[in-house]
């Protein structure tokens, strides 16, 4: 299956950052026919909601971008919910599309799938291959579980199901929650209203911006509208035999270009014009060392990123300017 500009397609999560950019890249290249529900019209954890959404609207083509996410804090604090929720979600909709003959799925995980130590930059083979960041671990078991299941949905049944596994993302309508947030857009709020402060008391050097951590790991960052170009092409080019085939469980998406958390900061703290102080509390947890994918593969498939990490924040900066901090 190849060409699918008039099949039926599914966006599981498109409300959500990474869905939404989906659904925006489909439109823009021509695509018209979707059906999309929001989280409240329909319940993924509930199976029998699911069963009966596909048993009504028989999408033909599925994406899935829904899943309950969070930064370090909310995966820690929320262990049950991440395990649950994921795994519902995924195994309710992936059953439900073979049950109903869907003709292509992409699920999206993440690269927390990986072992906490793997040598870097990450190969899909290390999947597996030794223990998980703590942290983030539910989360981590449930994308694992994600990924196993299109792969053994594929090898019984034939199924046209794979798994993508995009580095950490961002851009417009991430979320900037500082509870709940991933790092690169809890600094972007941290320094737009440290700088509000500023000129507030209309005094530099008078507002502290604190950040978890050493300030030491590494993080890759890859632009969302770039992983919405991935997915289309994806979409387009790319069948589960492809992977499967070749022994491969998923593909990672990615920039293969990483920088520590410190020289995000400061990245930052340019782009928004902060004037203040950047503290390090070394009493918090760093995670990860170092999470870098090798993209070695889908390079050979012929998809690059396209967005550089500087204009990239830039970008998201101003829809948050436009978007968050104009609906206070």
């Amino acid at each position: 299956m190849k060409n699918i500009l008039d099949k039926k397609i599914y966006i599981a999560g498109h409300t959500g950052m990474v869905g939404s950019a989906v659904l925006r890249r489909l439109k823009s290249e021509g695509y018209t026919n979707f059906v999309l529900k929001t989280s409240k019209e329909l319940d993924l954890r509930n199976q029998k909601a699911v069963d009966d959404f596909f048993e009504s609207e028989k999408p033909e083509v599925v994406i899935i971008a829904a899943a309950k996410v969070g930064g370090i804090l909310a995966n820690n604090t929320y262990r049950a919910e991440f395990i649950y929720d994921n795994l519902m979600i995924e195994a309710n909709i992936t059953h439900a599309s073979y049950i109903n003959k869907v003709e292509k799925l992409i699920f999206l995980g993440s690269s927390c799938i990986y072992p906490k130590l793997a040598p870097q930059p990450m190969k899909e083979e290390y999947l597996l291959s030794g223990y998980l960041e703590y942290t983030n671990e539910p989360y981590a078991i449930a994308k694992i579980a994600g990924i196993k299941l299109c792969e053994n949905y594929y090898k019984q049944y034939g199924c046209n199901f794979y798994s993508v596994m995009p580095t950490n993302l961002y851009g417009p309508n991430d979320n900037f929650d500082l509870h709940t947030s991933h790092v690169l857009p809890a600094l972007i709020r941290k320094f737009h209203e440290g700088q509000e402060q500023l000129k507030i008391k209309k005094a530099k050097g008078k507002s502290e911006v604190v950040i978890w951590g050493t300030g030491k790991p590494k993080r890759e960052f890859l632009y969302v509208d770039d992983l919405a170009d991935a997915i289309y092409f994806l979409m387009n080019k790319v069948d589960a035999e492809d992977l499967y085939e070749q022994g491969i469980t998923h593909l990672n998406i990615g920039t293969g270009e990483d920088i520590t958390i410190s020289e995000l900061a400061e990245l930052i703290k340019r782009i928004v014009g902060y004037e203040g102080e950047i503290i390090y509390d070394t009493s918090k947890p760093d995670g990860t060392p170092r999470k870098l994918l090798d993209v070695t593969r889908i390079h050979q498939l012929g998809w690059k990123h396209k967005t550089g990490l500087e204009d990239g924040i830039k970008m998201t900066y101003e829809w948050f300017v436009n978007n968050v901090t104009s609906n206070k």
